[in-house]
């Protein structure tokens, strides 16, 4: 992943339970979207496959990540099907490190302000508040407080029309999974409407970012 690609446009797609026959639709609606990261869950059946399968997919347009890496061997498995950057629930130590010695970017989760604070000092990318819709985009602000320097991704009921509100308060990037993608959806086959709320979610941080006059 490229950091400063990502900060761009800081819009991250969590894909969890997917079907092998769901990445290529997937991975068109997001292409056409403008959406440039993905993720898919380790604890996704077959995730190292779709890992593979989504990079191929996708190409160079969007940045293919796993999700959910939570030990050592997650992380090798997951790097060696092509994923590019890490997602962790929790701070995991040995998943954290590993990642800024091979200098993968990594997002680990955390929550309360020291929590927070050691994903970053062991060498987060940016720290995956989780789950951030129970606390609202003020806590943002709050945190941002003492730790200024602290690049925080809101992760959690993040939709289209709260987004505004957390890159507000101090958010450097947001992630989206089921709000998204939506299992209903995905069996019925229902990309189009995926493709529309991508496309929305996109827009509502354009429109943040340069607001209309």
């Amino acid at each position: 992943m490229d950091l400063a690609r990502f900060k761009a446009l800081p819009l991250l797609g969590i894909l969890r339970g997917i079907d092998h026959e769901m990445v290529v639709p997937i991975a068109g609606a997001a292409r056409a979207a403008g959406l440039q990261a993905l993720e898919v869950t380790m604890n996704t059946r077959g995730a190292v496959a779709l890992i593979r399968a989504l990079a191929g997919a996708v190409g160079p347009a969007i940045a293919v990540g796993a999700g959910t890496v939570l030990t050592a061997q997650d992380l090798d498995a997951a790097l060696d099907a092509g994923a590019t950057f890490v997602v962790l629930p929790t701070v995991v130590e040995e998943v954290v490190t590993g990642c800024r010695r091979r200098g993968v970017p990594c997002f680990p989760g955390a929550l309360t302000p020291g929590e927070i604070f050691r994903a970053w000092q062991l060498g987060a990318s940016m720290v995956k508040v989780f789950p951030a819709h129970c606390f609202g985009p003020e806590y943002f602000r709050e945190i941002r407080g003492p730790f200024g320097d602290v690049e925080l991704l809101a992760c959690g009921g993040v939709r289209a029309g709260t987004l505004g509100a957390y890159f507000e308060c101090g958010a450097s990037a947001v992630a989206f999974g089921g709000s998204i993608f939506d299992r209903k959806l995905l069996e019925a086959r229902a990309y189009d409407r995926i493709e529309a709320s991508l496309r929305e979610l996109v827009q509502a941080y354009r429109d943040w970012r340069e607001p209309r006059s």
